[in-house]
């Protein structure tokens, strides 16, 4: 039954001034005087979580697993003037403030501190300035905070909570050398000249056992490629290995790849093979990690490590200086890279063993196919039916979250392919630049429309590899023969066996012949899967050393 409102007190009611509580769920975050006195130009967020046991900031922060958080971009905020982020206000993985349930909760604010970069093609950009920590940027050094407050929050009644950032983070520790890992940081003058700023590389060395007896022997290296960390190459590590029973059950089920403590037992122990490890540290404004390759969005990073960072690595240590004694290997990231480095300096590394590598076909972008798909986040089923684009899946085959999903935090962590995260450092290292100075984007974050022009530049560009390979096998062939191994599990987390099979159908029948290496774990292996033990890897790349060793 309906009941109708009279013509009057319908006008009555909207001409009376609405109650507070209609202003709905804000936030307003300052930064006191006495914290920093000078405009701030950045991105503020709120974290709410329901956990009392550590700070909102730290809680889990992957796109897959973490608290409800917002963020909003400042230009040049006056201290003691709010910046305010409410129920308009973008969120992950809760989309507005709107929809948080009423409750009592935990909430903090952060504020990730831009710098201008006055980059050499001629573009200004306001960026977090990595402090060595891998553009972590809820750890950053120099980056504000706020105390954790408890509240009450009911978007239905509405609220105002006002955090002051109290306080800025401290600088990261930097574990101390020791017998066995010795660590570098240098200015790069190629990185430095092209972001307008001072650009730092480093790297974490592994020495082998009597490296500091014999100072006439030289060794073959191993550069293992990765996210940023500043732990040592392998993971290895003297403290003593805490892993459970069950910890070691899961883990096998998943990858033969032993623990840091386990493996720094073969490396120490007598008889086994000597080698350096290495893994470098080359955080970008834009991510925790360059990809290792020159950039129209990043700049020189493939010059600033061939030229720089490995020359300085063999100056320094006692490293066999020819091609028959420099390897690669790495995962995920480093798997991209461990295979770019590899097929854009054939001449220069002797092999490379890639796991679980990053799209090495764009044609599986993931499950998106950049070229000829329209969209990233649906696919046609049928003609009345379209289905959600999948990011992640369990082993076994259930789908953890979307890549509309993705997209959202990616969108919600930085403006302008801000994120640091991974769709952002891909757009930054593939594609071109967009008219504003910052990273064409290769779909729009909010609809899924893939941009062709942006996905053609990826190609034409050589960051396709399979395609690039295809493109110069005449020339790269008989250069790369025997020295791409591949592997990968057969349910990919991330989907990337997918393209790691067109790589195969293209290598296994390439003239001339390729003899690459191609292995998949199963079954249902995920992300992460290897063949081996880091120290049977070393072994294999030792005993080939040692057959190709020149006179």
């Amino acid at each position: 039954m309906r009941y109708s409102i009279p013509a009057a007190a319908l006008a009555l009611a909207i001409a009376l001034p609405r109650p507070a509580s209609a202003q709905g769920p804000r936030f307003e975050i300052t930064i006191p005087a006495g914290v920093r006195n000078t405009p701030l130009t950045g991105r503020v967020y709120v974290f709410i979580s329901s956990k009392q046991n550590e700070e909102p900031r730290l809680g889990d922060h992957g796109e897959s697993n973490c608290v409800p958080f917002y963020g909003v971009d400042v230009d040049q905020l006056p201290a003691g003037t709010a910046a305010v982020i409410d129920g308009t206000t973008l969120g992950y993985p809760v989309a507005s403030l709107k929809d948080i349930p009423a409750g009592d909760y935990y909430v903090q604010a952060l504020v990730s501190v831009y710098v201008d970069f006055h980059r050499a093609d001629g573009h200004v950009l306001w960026m977090h300035d990595d402090q060595w920590e891998g553009q972590q940027f809820n750890i950053s050094p120099g980056n504000l905070v706020s105390d954790v407050q408890k509240v009450h929050l009911d978007p239905q009644a509405g609220y105002t909570i006002r955090l002051a950032l109290a306080r800025a983070l401290p600088p990261v520790a930097i574990p101390p050398d020791t017998k066995w890992v010795k660590r570098i940081k240098i200015q790069s003058k190629l990185l430095s000249a092209w972001w307008g700023r001072p650009i730092y590389l480093g790297a974490t060395v592994l020495l082998p056992r009597d490296y500091d007896r014999d100072t006439t022997k030289r060794y073959p290296t191993v550069y293992e490629q990765g996210h940023f960390s500043l732990r040592a190459p392998f993971g290895f590590t003297t403290e003593p290995n805490t892993e459970t029973a069950a910890q070691r059950a899961a883990r096998q089920l998943r990858t033969s790849a032993e623990p840091g403590a386990q493996f720094a037992q073969s490396w120490q122990a007598p008889g086994f093979p000597g080698m350096i490890a290495v893994t470098f540290q080359h955080p970008t404004p834009y991510f925790d990690d360059s990809y290792a390759v020159n950039s129209v969005n990043n700049g020189p990073y493939g010059d600033a490590i061939m030229l720089e960072l490995i020359p300085y690595l063999e100056q320094h240590f006692r490293m066999i200086r020819t091609p028959e004694a420099r390897f690669l290997t790495g995962g995920s990231t480093g798997g991209w890279e461990a295979l770019a480095l590899q097929v854009y300096h054939p001449d220069f590394f002797a092999g490379t063993w890639v796991l679980y590598p990053d799209p090495i076909d764009f044609r599986s972008y993931e499950l998106v196919n950049i070229y000829s798909d329209t969209n990233a986040f649906v696919y046609p089923v049928a003609d009345w039916m379209q289905a959600e684009v999948p990011a992640e899946v369990e082993v076994t085959g259930q789908p953890r979250i979307t890549v509309r999903q993705e997209s959202q935090f990616e969108a919600v962590l930085g403006s302008h392919a801000r994120s640091g995260e991974q769709f952002a450092i891909w757009e930054a290292t593939y594609g071109p630049v967009g008219k504003d100075g910052y990273t064409a984007e290769l779909w729009d974050l909010e609809t899924g429309h893939i941009n062709r022009e942006v996905a053609e530049y990826f190609k034409s560009h050589g960051f396709d590899l399979r395609d690039y390979l295809e493109r110069n096998w005449a020339t790269l062939g008989p250069k790369l023969r025997g020295k791409i191994h591949l592997f990968v599990g057969d349910y990919d987390t991330f989907y990337l066996n997918l393209a790691v099979y067109r790589m195969e159908q293209f290598l296994k029948h390439a003239t001339p012949s390729a003899d690459a290496e191609f292995a998949y774990g199963r079954p249902m292996k995920p992300h992460g899967w290897q063949p081996w033990t880091n120290a049977q890897l070393i072994r294999i790349m030792a005993a080939q050393a040692a057959r190709h060793r020149s006179p």
